[in-house]
C-alpha cells in the first residue's frame, strides 16, 4: 500500500484520515491543532512536523484545509508541501477551493515534478465519518486511477470530470443546488407552518414525491429538532458561494439564485450564527414570519 500523508484534521479531515487508517495505509499526518493530532496518531497514525515533513515521507500527500489561502501556504510556503517533496509525488487536495486557484496551485507543483489532483468532497461530516462521500476530481487520468482506491476508502463514488480544477467546478456547481434546495426547503416548510400546517406531516407527505432529495432527508429532521451542530457550516457554505460568484464573473454565467442564498447565509453570520449547520438557514425565513419550523 501506499503510504499517505494527510494535512488537515478538521470537521472533515479526522474522520477521511480514520477511514484511511482503517482500511490499512500507513498515515503520516500534521494539523496546526495538537489535539487533532494526537487523536489520529491514536488510532495508528504518524505525526510529522511540519508539511514539508510530510512530504519527504509519503507517497501521496492528500490536504483537507478551509479555503484557497490555506492551501496555498500549506503546499507552495515556507516549510510547505513542495520544499519536502519528491519528482513523482502525487499531490490530492481535496479542499473546496476555487478552481483557478488549484490550477495556479498544479502550475508550482509541476516545477517540483509533482502532479496534482483536485478532489473537493460532498456530505459533510455524516458522510467522512462512515466513508460515503462524493468525491469530484479533476487531473491526469493515469494519476486517477493510482489513487481511486485510496479515494474509494473515503467516498462512495469518485468520479473523474476533467483537468485540473474540473474537480473545484464541480464542487462549484453542486454547492449552488445544496444552497438552493435548503433555502427551497426552509421557504416552504416556514410557509406551511405559518399557515398553521405540522411541518413533520408535510415532510411526510412530499418526500416521497418528485420535491423529495437528499437535501430535504438530510436536513428536515434535524430541523425539526431544532438540532443546528454543524454538519457543514454556514460560514463554509457562505465560503463555497464566494467562490462561485468569484468564478462566475470569470466565466460570465448568470447566478441570481446563489446571489440571494448568498446573502441570506451572510445575515446569518451577522447575527453569530456562521458556526451553526447550513441548514439553519431555516432561521433566516422564520425570523422573518415569526415562527419555528419544529415538531
Amino acid at each position: 500500500m501506499q503510504t499517505i500523508g494527510f494535512i488537515g484534521l478538521g470537521i472533515m479531515g479526522k474522520p477521511m484520515a480514520a477511514n484511511l487508517l482503517g482500511a490499512g495505509y500507513p498515515l503520516i499526518v500534521y494539523d496546526i491543532v495538537p489535539e487533532a493530532v494526537a487523536e489520529t496518531v491514536a488510532k495508528g497514525a504518524k505525526a510529522a512536523k511540519s508539511p514539508a515533513d510530510v512530504a519527504r515521507q509519503v507517497d501521496v500527500v492528500v490536504t483537507m484545509l478551509p479555503n484557497s489561502p490555506q492551501v496555498k501556504t500549506v503546499v507552495c510556503g515556507e516549510d510547505g508541501v513542495l520544499s519536502g517533496a519528491k519528482p513523482g509525488l502525487i499531490l490530492v487536495d481535496m479542499s473546496s477551493i476555487a478552481p483557478l486557484a488549484a490550477q495556479e496551485i498544479a502550475r508550482e507543483a509541476g516545477k517540483k515534478g509533482v502532479v496534482m489532483l483536485d478532489c473537493p468532497v460532498s456530505g459533510g461530516q455524516p458522510k467522512a465519518v462512515d466513508g460515503t462521500l462524493s468525491i469530484m476530481a479533476g487531473g491526469p487520468e493515469e494519476v486517477f486511477e493510482q489513487v481511486k482506491p485510496m479515494l474509494l476508502c473515503m467516498g462512495a463514488s469518485a468520479v473523474l470530470v476533467g483537468d485540473v480544477g474540473s474537480g473545484n467546478m464541480t464542487k462549484l456547481a453542486n454547492q449552488i443546488i445544496v444552497a438552493g434546495n435548503i433555502a427551497a426547503m426552509s421557504e416552504a416548510m416556514v410557509l406551511a407552518s405559518k399557515a398553521g400546517i405540522d411541518a413533520e406531516k408535510v415532510f411526510e407527505a412530499i418526500r416521497g414525491g418528485l420535491a423529495g432529495s437528499t437535501v430535504l432527508d438530510a436536513k428536515m429532521p434535524l430541523i425539526l429538532q431544532r438540532n443546528f451542530n454543524p454538519g457543514f457550516r454556514i460560514d463554509l457554505h457562505v465560503k463555497d458561494l464566494g467562490n462561485v460568484v468569484e468564478t462566475a464573473q470569470e466565466v460570465e454565467a448568470p447566478i441570481p439564485l446563489t446571489q440571494e442564498v448568498l446573502e441570506m447565509m451572510k445575515h446569518l453570520q451577522a447575527e453569530g450564527k456562521g458556526g451553526q449547520d447550513h441548514g439553519g438557514l431555516v432561521q433566516y425565513y422564520e425570523e422573518k414570519a415569526g415562527v419555528k419550523v419544529q415538531k
